[in-house]
Parts: structure tokens; sequence; C-alpha cells
């Protein structure tokens, strides 16, 4: 595919990061003291969010994620999502969290209409968790999963990055949530948003991971939803949840990818991988009309080709670590 051939799909899913900070400092997005934080008035206000959102669906965005950073740290994130729910044309509101503030916010969460949770968790042990993320809040983040599926969120999506040498004793530990609960475990590989060597080191593709879990039984595939993200979907018999995998690497979905990114810096991202971005922060603060932004939009999704992202294992870095970017 050349690059001024058209995307090949509807690009109709945004992903949204409201702040870059975090609370966690897992040690494949950043490190501690290796990225500096924006400065408060870099980040987009919450009403200059809303107007985004708002221009969103005038060019097929029908699905918005909320992330971070942590989004849960950000003050009046609440507010803000019972406000997106109410943006006409959106149908889909979903927000993914590392479940740090969970329990605290589940129910207003909730209440808000908010139903589509994703909860990143790398570990289902307390000692390893501290080594992953440098923090000690397993427990609060267990609890607050509980809370969650206790309250009825639905659908319910475990994140996993594996990481060889460092998880990936866990995989049938996590295959096996689903069997007795109706959460979607979804394993993820681990994207060179790092140092080469560190990721090189604990890199391991989904070939491997599926053929180790080939011993619960076969993989049944499900027929994925029209806004759904990268993730190849698999049911167990008769396990009550669901398994995806998710192969940024070694077998990309580009062709497949329906997403656009936008920072919390307003840059609007075609592509994790690829360099290009567009400003729509400071046209927005000078004057721009909900026109303009819209072409904007349209502009990325020009932009977004197989030949625009990640293609090889040889592929460069992002260029910014994953919490500036947006996870």
């Amino acid at each position: 595919m050349s690059v001024e051939e058209p995307f090949p799909r509807e690009i109709n899913y945004l992903r949204v990061s409201i702040t870059d900070r975090c609370n966690l400092r897992c040690f494949y997005c950043t490190a501690w003291g290796t990225w500096e934080k924006l400065p408060a008035p870099e980040i987009l206000r919450y009403e200059e969010l809303l107007r985004i959102a708002a221009v969103a669906p005038k060019v097929g965005i029908r699905k918005i994620r909320v992330t971070g950073g942590e989004p849960l740290v950000r003050r009046g994130v609440v507010d803000f999502i019972q406000a997106l729910h109410e943006v006409p044309g959106l149908e889909e509101v979903c927000l993914t969290t590392n479940g740090v503030k969970l329990q605290e916010l589940a129910q207003a969460l909730y209440d808000t209409g908010l139903r589509h949770l994703n909860l990143s968790l790398d570990t289902l042990e307390r000692d390893r968790y501290l080594k992953i993320t440098g923090s000690d809040n397993f427990l609060e983040v267990m609890a607050g999963l509980e809370k969650a599926a206790a309250l009825g969120f639905n659908p319910l999506k475990i994140n996993c990055v594996v990481l060889n040498g460092i998880n990936d004793d866990e995989l049938l530990n996590f295959a096996l949530l689903t069997r007795d609960y109706p959460y979607q475990v979804r394993f993820i590989e681990f994207m060179p948003t790092v140092d080469p060597e560190r990721w090189a080191h604990h890199f391991l593709p989904m070939a491997e991971v599926r053929r180790r879990l080939k011993v619960l039984g076969p993989l049944e595939p499900l027929e994925p939803e029209g806004t759904a993200g990268p993730a190849r979907i698999f049911r167990l018999p008769g396990f009550r949840g669901d398994l995806g995998f998710i192969s940024s690497v070694s077998d990309h979905h580009c062709p497949t990818c329906n997403r656009l990114r936008l920072t919390a810096a307003g840059r609007l991202r075609p592509c994790l991988f690829a360099g290009q971005e567009l400003d729509l922060k400071v046209p927005m603060r000078q004057g721009a009309t909900d026109e303009l932004l819209a072409s904007l939009f349209q502009d990325a999704i020009r932009l977004k080709t197989c030949e625009s992202g990640y293609r090889s294992l040889d592929s460069p870095l992002p260029g910014r670590a994953m919490v500036s970017i947006g996870g």
C-alpha cells in the first residue's frame, strides 16, 4: 500500500489522553525521573476536550476511550465522563485505568453511565506488582476490580502486558480468571516504547503465548464489534469470559486499525509509531471553527496508512514515553 492510498477501514475510535500524570511508574511505560511532565497550561482543559469530542462524530468517530497517564488522578474526571455521555453522535464512552483509585471512584463512574472499563494489570502477585510498577498498590487494584465486577461494569477487560522473564509464568493464571469470571483478559505484546535492549530482553510474541495456553483447550474465535480495537478475541469452551491477544509487534494490525490518538497536549496522532502529529490545541485557542477542527481530523485520517505505522521489529521507537502519548 502506498502512502497516497486511503486507509481501508472506517476510522471510528478516538483514544483521548486527559493527563500525562500517573501514580505508577511501570517500567515499560516510563521510569521515575525519565520524563518531564507537561506544564498545566499545556494540557487541554475539559471544555476543550469536550469541544473536540463534539467535533469527532462529524468525521465518523463513534467511540471515545479516556486514557492517561492515569486518567483517574485528574480532578474532575467523573464530571468529564458524565459530560462525554451527553455528546451527540457518540455511541460508546470507555475508560482505561490502572485501578489504583478505582475502588474509590467505581460507584461514581458507574453512575455516569460508564460500563466499558479496561483495567491494566500485569501480575497477580503483590511482590511482582511492586517490581513492575514501582508502587505497592496491588491490594487496592484488586479491590477496585472486585468493586467494578460487583457493580456490573461490562465489558470489564484486564490488560496484561506480557513480559518475558517477569510475568510470563502467570499466563495460565490470568487465562483461568475467565473460567470463573466474565472478564476479558487481553494479553498484549511488549511494544518497543523503551530502550531497545530492555525491550528485546523481555519481548514475547503472541504466538508463544497462545502455544502455552493450548493446555486449556481449543480457542474459539469470536466476531469483533464494529468499533473494537486491535485484540483478536477467543473463548475457551465452558469459560465465562474471553481471551484477547494483541500482537502489535509480531503480527501488526495496521490494515484493520480504526483508531486515532489525542495526546493530553492536544496533538492528534494517526498512529502510535508514526511521527506525524496534528496540533488541535493551538488552532482551537486561536479561535478555530468546528469546521477547521473537523478538517484536521480528516487530515489525520488521510495520514493513517499502513505505511505510516509499525511494520517491523526494526521500526523506531515512538519518540516519547507512552505516558506522554497516551496509553
